[in-house]
């Protein structure tokens, strides 16, 4: 049976995030002895250091590589590029590593495709990889990679995305998602559902990685009386929040209003009142029994039609998926 030769060229650096590196490994092994001949993945991880040396994870679990950096050349099916993260006081930041990053920017040109697993964006965004692209990361860095590089276009929900030869993958365990996919498109998703099957992982899971963020506190408004609007606005869910009668708790015209407000918290009134009611929906779906029916009324969605709408709007999935998989005991 033909096979088609994919060299797959893995980075891996100090505190690189293990599962980022070995997740696709598994995934394109598992394509190996489930393809029956048909696929042939060499996979090869390539650090900083010679041939053998041992790198230092994430998780303590070091990884030896198969070649140096520098001796992977221009022989290139797939280079895929995982990422490190650091933490400070704000929560989690993509760590650039300026010699993975002159890596990258040497290497990408010469492979048929390239790929970065979750804070991996951060990489290929530093090296010009991702200019003029749709892309994803990790939710909790996505506002880091769209700050940094204002050319690339961040969508933060997505588990994996491809623009063109140039894919990104969300967090974590997104990697076998993107794995799959890459399996799927040399090789059909016959394959690539036979190695879901293995992992014991849906081939395509519902909805987007918004579903499993945690809320991103806004920081606070220039305006003192915003921030009390604010917090007025996540008192009363169940209230009448439209932006007239926003506008006129604040004494403003609703045009006024509507133009201070974005302009201060980033989001329209209307999106702002409604991405809060979906939060206090979730924590509700997670925590109770309620009844759809009740969780929309309660927080101020009126109705079970309006709570899929919200839901589908802003994480992609349905209340009743969310709860199954989310609900605490």
């Amino acid at each position: 049976m033909h096979q088609t030769h994919h060299r797959v060229v893995i980075a891996v650096f100090p505190d690189v995030d293990l599962l980022d590196a070995t997740g696709p490994a598994e995934v394109f092994a598992l394509a190996n002895r489930e393809g029956g001949g048909r696929a042939a993945y060499e996979v090869l991880l390539a650090g900083p250091g010679p041939a053998g040396q041992a790198v230092a994870t994430s998780a303590g679990v070091r990884l030896v590589t198969d070649m140096s950096l520098g001796d992977v050349g221009t022989a290139v099916d797939t280079l895929l590029v995982p990422g490190a993260v650091d933490l400070g006081p704000e929560g989690p930041r993509a760590r650039i590593d300026d010699d993975i990053v002159d890596w990258v920017r040497a290497t990408a040109p010469h492979a048929r495709r390239v790929a970065s697993v979750c804070v991996g964006a951060h990489l290929l965004a530093a090296a010009g990889v991702l200019d003029g692209r749709r892309a994803t990361t990790h939710w909790s860095t996505a506002a880091q990679l769209a700050a940094d590089h204002p050319r690339v276009e961040v969508d933060a929900d997505p588990i994996f995305i491809r623009s063109g030869r140039v894919w990104t993958g969300a967090g974590i365990s997104a990697c076998l998602d993107l794995a799959l996919a890459l399996v799927a498109e040399d090789h059909g998703e016959d394959l690539a559902l036979a190695v879901a099957r293995q992992l014991v992982v849906y081939l395509r899971r519902h909805g987007g990685q918004s579903q499993f963020s945690v809320p991103i506190s806004r920081p606070a408004s220039s305006r003192r009386d915003i921030d009390e609007l604010r917090q007025y606005i996540g008192e009363h869910l169940d209230e009448d929040l439209s932006a007239a009668a926003l506008a006129a708790r604040m004494c403003l015209s609703e045009r006024h209003f509507s133009r201070v407000f974005t302009q201060e918290t980033g989001a329209t009134p209307a999106a702002y009142v409604e991405a809060a009611r979906v939060e206090a929906a979730r924590r509700l779906l997670e925590t109770t029994d309620q009844p759809l029916e009740q969780v929309a009324l309660t927080c101020g969605l009126r109705s079970l039609e309006t709570l899929h709408r919200a839901f589908r709007r802003q994480i992609s999935t349905t209340p009743a998926a969310y709860r199954r998989r989310f609900r605490t005991a």
